[in-house]
């Protein structure tokens, strides 16, 4: 049989997302952390007012108008902030620029699995450490690494904890290469890391449009790092990587910061209710600073809850891999879709 991929390419197990039901489907979808309120009226109206000229002819390269626009929101030069294809593409061009085959790409585990995915694109080393139960950071385990790229999802994906800013900044200041954290999730806590990418060149944040602001559909995703740091990720990226519908509506988003936040606050609060709701039926429910809980059935049953909700028409997530296969993550919804989830779990056990 003739090979057509590289030999690392043929020994990778491909990446598995969270099922996606046919629009019009009846299902109550709290499986992919998908924010449960629309998007920003201000995006929406420059959806409805797309101008045929934006299709005609190929974008701005940089994504300008939007960069412009969270330069404000964050307070960050605007030459500071790298714009992608969502922010997993942005991950993608870090391993892309920064590592060559034999090079270890390091991360605590259980993590955001894309991580390994891009590692693997790259025939890189990869060493994976273990969290400990109380998912504290393993920082003297990644120092001693050091490897040319450390992943740290902040909040971590799905455990949903946050790592601190000042473990993150002893990791940054004993590593000589590239820190990459990834705060996809980052509008549902108190404390981020923005601060450390002044302190330290080899620091990059990566965030997201896709769960604060209601927009996973249209896949739009920024870092924010030292110039030097962004000049090898702009060397690799696509010419024309961010369309101007994209760069539009996201820049309306990240505008409307008062939409976005009253969205969070409820979310935080719907969170809170179903982390309680489950503690009454018996689960151990972990701190969460997302819009996701962890969570460990009672009785075993992660598995046998998956499969019978999925019948029922709600769609959690299940991870069948050591370390997760007797928990469940549950995406918050709205207070409506939480209780019938609740009320599935109580017919259920």
């Amino acid at each position: 049989m003739t090979k057509y991929f590289r030999s690392n390419v043929d020994a990778m197990a491909s990446y598995i997302p969270g099922e996606q039901p046919q629009h019009g489907t009846q299902i109550v979808k709290l499986n992919s952390n998908e924010n449960p309120y629309p998007p920003s009226p201000a995006a929406l109206a420059v959806l409805k007012n797309i101008d045929g000229e934006w299709l005609r002819r190929y974008p701005e390269p940089f994504g300008g108008e939007f960069r412009q626009a969270a330069s404000k929101v964050l307070g960050v030069p605007s030459d500071w902030i790298v714009v992608g294809n969502g922010s997993d593409e942005l991950l993608g061009l870090i391993v892309r620029a920064c590592v060559e085959p034999g090079k270890k790409v390091v991360y605590p585990m259980p993590t955001y699995v894309l991580y390994r995915t891009l590692a693997e694109m790259q025939a890189a080393e990869i060493v994976e450490i273990p969290y400990s139960e109380d998912y504290s950071l393993p920082l003297e385990e990644l120092v001693a690494v050091d490897g040319s790229v450390t992943f740290i999802a902040s909040p971590n994906s799905p455990s949903g904890h946050l790592v601190t800013t000042n473990e993150l900044r002893k990791l940054a200041s004993q590593l000589s290469g590239v820190l990459v954290i990834d705060e996809a999730y980052i509008d549902f806590t108190e404390e981020n890391a923005l601060v450390l990418v002044e302190e330290y060149e080899n620091v990059i944040i990566i965030r997201t449009l896709s769960k604060g602001y209601s927009l996973a559909g249209l896949r739009l995703g920024f870092g924010v790092a030292n110039p030097k740091l962004l000049q090898g990720l702009f060397k690799v990226k696509d010419s024309y990587n961010i369309d101007a519908i994209a760069c539009a509506i996201g820049t309306a988003a990240i505008t409307d910061q008062v939409y976005k936040n009253a969205c969070v606050a409820k979310i935080k609060a719907s969170r809170n209710q179903l982390a309680t709701d489950l503690k009454q039926l018996g689960f151990h429910v972990w701190d969460s600073q997302t819009n996701f809980l962890l969570v460990h059935p009672p009785q075993k049953k992660a598995e046998y809850l998956y499969q019978k909700l999925k019948e029922g028409g709600i769609l959690i997530r299940y991870f069948k891999q050591p370390g997760l296969d007797d928990k469940l993550r549950i995406s918050v919804g709205t207070d409506e879709q939480n209780q019938t989830l609740v009320k599935a779990l109580s017919s259920l056990l």
